[in-house]
Parts: structure tokens; sequence; C-alpha cells
């Protein structure tokens, strides 16, 4: 029951994502790099994925290393940590992804061409000890939990010794406000308590119910890993939904994740919207 609920989510991903990205333009992308430090200032300050990923100025640890990225999508934070200097393979279970990847190789010269591994990543064949850096962009949160486990293990046997695993995901360390959240409708997403609408909505959806506490990821971590570190944020910032888009809404994104950083960790971590995972020292 449980392997056939797996190909199940499985499948709706790659539904979901085949249609997302089949006919995606990488000029924009090409504009990011072309611009990056301007882009890199912005975003990593009033984006929240952003913000989490490259959490204490995780850009300039790249260069140079060997980095794989789980769930690449539309491949604009491979193009980003390529053009930063690493050396990117990009790993996705939809085929399309592949094409993104190819057209970003043929319109900017990287120090070293993003590389695509198409298809499941616990079937993909690495040799041990092989990347710097692992990091995957809101993507474990589609993963069961058994996929989960499978993933961390892998990733794990993949690494050097010294080398990291980093996951920016959501967070959900309060049930009691989480449940909140879900009553109010979002762009996409109706409120659970239109409940037809919630129902076909939820059928739709490509991500599994499943934990997404900090405490859980901790304890993923542990079986594999050393050192294991979570910060929560994105608290105030996830207010910035109720504000019209443009300038405004980001210099409130902006002032809420400084603001956040001096705030008491309980804070953060009970009502966080998003979480930066990092796992070190592979046992």
């Amino acid at each position: 029951m449980e392997h056939d609920k797996t190909e199940e989510i499985t499948r709706k991903n790659i539904e979901f994502y085949d249609n997302l990205y089949s006919d995606f333009n990488v000029d924009p992308i090409i504009g990011i790099l072309n611009n990056l430090d301007e882009f890199i200032e912005v975003a990593t300050t009033t984006h929240n994925s952003w913000v989490g990923l490259y959490y204490n100025n995780f850009q300039n640890e790249l260069k140079g290393k060997r980095v794989l990225e789980l769930g690449c999508g539309d491949c604009t934070n491979a193009a980003v940590m390529a053009a930063l200097g690493a050396e990117v393979y990009g790993n996705d279970i939809a085929s399309v992804c592949g094409n993104i990847v190819n057209a970003l190789n043929n319109k900017y010269t990287f120090e070293k061409p993003i590389q695509f591994i198409y298809g499941d990543f616990l079937k993909a064949d690495f040799p041990d000890d092989f990347f710097d850096v692992i990091v995957g962009k809101a993507f474990v949160h589609h993963l069961t939990h058994e996929q989960e486990v499978e993933f961390a293990q892998k990733c794990a046997r993949i690494l050097k010794k010294n080398g990291i695993v980093r996951y920016c995901e959501p967070a959900v360390n309060n049930k009691f406000f989480d449940e909140l959240r879900w009553m109010v409708p979002v762009k996409g997403r109706p409120s659970k308590l239109q409940k037809e609408k919630f129902e076909k909505w939820l059928e739709a959806d490509p991500h599994p119910i499943r934990d997404n506490s900090s405490a859980h990821y901790k304890l993923i971590g542990k079986m594999f890993f050393r050192d294991i570190e979570i910060i929560p944020f994105g608290w105030i910032e996830r207010f910035n939904r109720l504000l019209p888009r443009g300038n405004f809404n980001r210099k409130f994104s902006k002032m809420a994740f400084r603001l956040e950083k001096v705030m008491p960790h309980l804070l953060n971590h009970t009502f966080a919207r998003s979480q930066v995972v990092t796992y070190r020292n592979p046992k």
C-alpha cells in the first residue's frame, strides 16, 4: 500500500512539472545571469526561497565546488550556482528540464556547463564521495517519508567526507497555526472551509501529506549525518501575501527578514513559514 502511494505521488509530480515547464523561456534567466550581483542582492534579502537557501552568504561557498541540485525545476538556481563558479549537476523527474539546461548552456558561457541528470535520483549512478554540496530548493516536501529516508541515505553516500546537504523547505512547527493557514485562500488554493473546492484541489496537489516540522528534519538528518543545523524563518514575512505586489511588498519582505534575525528563537521556530536545513559530515 505504501509503495502504491509513493508511485501515485511520483506520477502526480511528473505530470505537474512536465506540464509546468513544457514551454519555458530561458531568456529571463539569461537576464539574471547578466546582472548576477544585483539579482543576488535583491533575491537573497526579499524572496523567501532564495533567502533560505542562501542564508549566511551561501553564494560565497560555491566556487569550485561540485554541486548536485535535486529537483532543479526551471533551473534558475542551477544556472546561478554555475555562474558563481560551481560545477553543477541538475536532477529532475521532469524530462523537459533537460531542454532548459541545453538552452541555458547554449545561451550562456559557464565555466563548466550544467549537466542534467534525468529521472529518479535513487536510480541514478553516482560514485561514492563525489559531491561537495547537495541542495534542494523546496524539494523534499514533495517526497513521502519513505522516499526522504532513501534520499538522505544516498546523499550521505555520494557526498565527500566534509560535504553538506542544504535544503530550503516549508516549516510546520505549530499545528494550530497551520490549521488556521489552510483556512485562508491564496492564489491557486481555496480555503479549507470551501470543502468541495478544497478536496478537488487536494486531489490534484502533487505534495504528499507528511511531516514538515523542524523536529522531523532533525530526526532524518541524525540517521546519516553527524551535524545538523536548522534555521526557521519567514514568520513575519509570510504576511506579505496580504499586500499588493510591487515595490512596497519587496520592502516589507526585506524588513521582515531582517527583523526576524533579532527575534527570539521560540517565535521564529513556532510560527516559521520556512526553514533552511543543513546536514554536514556524513556518517
